[in-house]
């Protein structure tokens, strides 16, 4: 008799406060032999802090280590290659748990689909194993929630936003969006000050590092540090406030 394949899940498990996973992924994470989670060499991650007081003995633990964390790469190499081999590996270590039976539980800050990692092995094993994947409150929401800052009112739309996008594209997009949410800071910070100054838009926005985490760190825009911004950082422009 053939091996029933173990189930992929892909767990959101927060923006950072340990308290802001759900209980279905609690459930889930607790009751899964294998939890895999991302994690960049000689770190512990902050999606695995956030479920490691969760975890039991019994569990295999299977962590994904990046090869790269930058996208500045010496040549020859591209990143985009380096990284895309390392999710096909990533996802042949997970698919031997699944062909052995053992549902694999992939841990994801914020929500696995929006600009989780996760994403990268479900678009690889999806179509070959069993997949749930279960939401998450992600960093902008958790974002908004500290800073006290609707983000759209009425009939109003949301951008979200790369920061590493290039200016002009950033200054255009802004220029049209009701709302919006600018994602993927860290060295891209200066560029992005400079198009919100550019637009007007410097009174609108707000600042905040490592949203709803233990070192979280809210700053007016003005006096944050162009070169210490970190990745986990966003800047949030809410939309024009409506007198309801």
């Amino acid at each position: 008799m053939m091996q029933q394949p173990g189930r992929l899940i892909g767990l959101g498990v927060g923006p950072g406060d340990p308290e802001l996973i759900t209980v279905k992924a609690l459930r889930l994470l607790r009751e899964s032999p294998v939890v895999a989670y991302f994690v960049a060499k000689g770190k512990k991650g902050n999606a695995f802090g956030i479920i490691e007081a969760h975890l039991q003995d019994a569990q295999t633990l299977l962590p994904l280590v990046y090869p790269v964390t930058t996208e500045a790469l010496p040549a020859p190499l591209s990143y985009e290659q380096v990284i895309s081999d390392f999710y096909d590996a990533a996802g042949e270590e997970i698919a031997t748990h699944l062909n052995a039976g053992r549902d694999v539980a992939v841990i994801c800050e914020g929500d696995p689909f929006f600009y989780g990692s996760y994403m990268y092995l479900h678009d690889r094993l999806a179509e070959r194993y069993d997949a749930e994947v279960v939401p998450g409150v992600c960093s902008m929401l958790g974002g908004a929630s500290v800073l006290g800052a609707p983000l759209v009112y009425r009939n109003q739309s949301l951008s979200v936003l790369s920061g590493v996008l290039p200016a002009e594209d950033l200054k255009r997009r802004l220029a049209d969006a009701d709302a919006a949410v600018i994602m993927k800071l860290g060295r891209n910070f200066p560029k992005v000050r400079q198009v919100l100054e550019e637009l007007g838009l410097v009174d609108r926005a707000l600042y905040v590092e490592r949203a709803t985490m233990a070192n979280q760190k809210i700053v007016p825009l003005d006096q944050v540090e162009p070169m210490s911004s970190p990745y986990f950082s966003l800047i949030i422009v809410p939309g024009e406030r409506w007198q309801g």
